[in-house]
């Protein structure tokens, strides 16, 4: 019986190198026994990231970061050892294939450049999933935070994939990275001789009359400006919904127009002073 498993495993499904090297089943059923240990190891790791978040004694961003790393890692030596346990020693395959490994860094260093920039973020951890960010005017939660990709998910619901590097090179806003609510504004101009306190009132009562504005902190109205045709005022507010803050904004600016019309607040068309000088006069005296 012992003989037969032993022939069994030792059975060579083809080979290599003018013979010398051959696959067997054996090495197959260690690959998968390899792999298998790897998931476990993982499964076993993301509970007890799971466990120490649900417990408030680990950051879910943090969490979410060291499982991604820890991953990559260890996929990576187990498919390390997967090759020595067929037969392919890396440091003769590296040896061997210098020119075609220069050849494919050139040609994927792009994707060089993102694998680097997906470990800087999982690393710092200053974008992660959850997060609301805006990049390139584009405003969108963030679904994952892969090695070479970050996948977004915008406003429209459009799913917006990104190369980690342009998360890391360019100029990137993270709404929520501090963990609390973010301040917004809406603006409005008023005509000259508008009441000014009772202004400052409509606009407070807009905002706390949207279920979707916070009360604390509280909006406040800035008088910004003495404008060309109308007085300036802004209008600040906290939210917790900052993927929807657009249509909270619009819903504002319905909400202070019908206030505005109620009291008999004008919104100014701009206004412009036209001269006009008459030359026809001096023309004549000179002739």
């Amino acid at each position: 019986m012992l003989n037969e498993i032993e022939k069994f495993l030792n059975y060579s499904l083809f080979s290599w190198g003018d013979g010398e090297k051959h696959l067997m089943v054996g090495n197959i059923i260690a690959v998968i026994f390899i792999f298998g240990f790897a998931k476990l190891i993982l499964l076993l790791i993301k509970r007890v990231i799971k466990k120490r978040v649900k417990h408030q004694l680990l950051d879910e961003r943090k969490g979410y970061a060291i499982l991604q790393i820890t991953s990559y890692f260890i996929y990576i030596i187990t498919f390390l050892v997967a090759l020595d346990f067929i037969g392919f020693h890396i440091t003769v395959l590296i040896a061997s294939s210098t020119a075609l490994l220069v050849g494919l860094g050139l040609g994927l260093q792009d994707v060089f450049k993102d694998w680097v920039a997906g470990f800087v973020l999982l690393a710092e951890r200053s974008i992660t999933a959850g997060d609301i960010i805006e990049v390139d005017d584009i405003v969108g939660l963030v679904e994952e935070v892969g090695l070479r990709t970050t996948i977004l998910k915008t406003r429209d619901d459009i799913i917006l994939i990104l190369p980690n590097q342009k998360l890391t090179s360019n100029y990137v806003i993270n709404w929520t990275q501090n963990g609390k609510t973010t301040r917004f504004a809406v603006k409005v101009g008023v005509a000259y001789g508008s009441d000014t306190t009772l202004v400052k009132r409509l606009l407070i009562d807009a905002a706390h009359d949207h279920n979707l504005i916070n009360n604390h902190p509280t909006p406040i109205v800035h008088f910004e400006d003495f404008g060309d045709s109308s007085l300036n005022f802004k209008l600040l507010f906290f939210s917790h919904e900052l993927l929807i803050i657009e249509r909270i904004k619009s819903d504002l600016r319905f909400s202070i127009d019908k206030k505005f019309r109620e009291h008999k607040i004008t919104i100014p068309f701009p206004q412009r002073d036209l001269w006009i000088k008459n030359d026809l006069n001096i023309s004549k005296e000179n002739s």
